[in-house]
């Protein structure tokens, strides 16, 4: 997917998030979005999927030189962020199912391999409330990575995960980011991001403060 910000503004109240977003994203691209907490990179990245409007400015998204209606956005996107919830009162397996409904698994893949590529498949049966906070991070990042979708976004994909499960997600992203967009937001941390070749700063779109005005 390929996707083109221009003059790209969000304003939250009288905060301003960022303004002045200019990019363009070619498809199969792999772009890093850095910042700390509360830089705006998740509000970025949540603009570039079409979650959040923005407050000025236009963003166009073209799958195969056709550009696809704002409204249908959604259906060509994946996402796995810690602010996104799971429907915690299913089981695993009609978590998986539910999802699948919606956006169709990679080729290949079936219900049951994402719980086994997951390591979740001994929890199937299991309500999701239950799960550990790194369980449900492996869930997430799965079900997004595997999910057949053009454009991938992920925001800090290593929250809450230890040692062994980054690096199962490097590999499973390794994996599958062939031939698709990819966008991570992150707070520097080069586990998390470099399989992405271009970096953004979202600092480079705050606004300029002139203490002379707000004294």
């Amino acid at each position: 997917m390929e996707i083109r910000l221009q003059d790209i503004a969000k304003h939250f109240g009288r905060e301003v998030v960022f303004q002045g977003v200019a990019l363009s994203l070619s498809a199969g691209s792999r772009t890093a979005i850095l910042g700390p907490n509360g830089s705006g990179k998740s509000t970025l990245l949540q603009v570039i999927g079409g979650a959040i409007i923005p407050t000025g400015g236009t963003i166009e998204h073209r799958l195969k030189e056709q550009v696809i209606p704002q409204e249908d956005v959604y259906r060509h996107v994946s996402i796995a962020a810690p602010y996104l919830g799971l429907y915690e009162d299913l089981s695993l397996r009609q978590t998986i199912d539910f999802h699948a409904r919606f956006k169709p698994l990679r080729e290949g893949i079936s219900l049951a391999d994402v719980a086994r590529i997951a390591y979740l498949e001994q929890a199937l049966e299991k309500p999701v409330l239950h799960f550990s906070s790194g369980m449900k991070q492996r869930l997430k990042l799965a079900l997004a990575i595997l999910s057949d979708t053009p454009l991938l976004l992920l925001d800090e994909p290593a929250s809450n995960l230890d040692s062994d499960a980054i690096a199962w997600y490097r590999k499973l992203l390794q994996t599958h980011v062939e031939g698709r967009t990819l966008l991570i937001a992150s707070n520097r941390q080069a586990v998390e991001h470099d399989l992405c070749i271009e970096q953004i700063e979202v600092d480079r779109f705050k606004v300029s403060v002139d203490p002379l005005r707000t004294a």
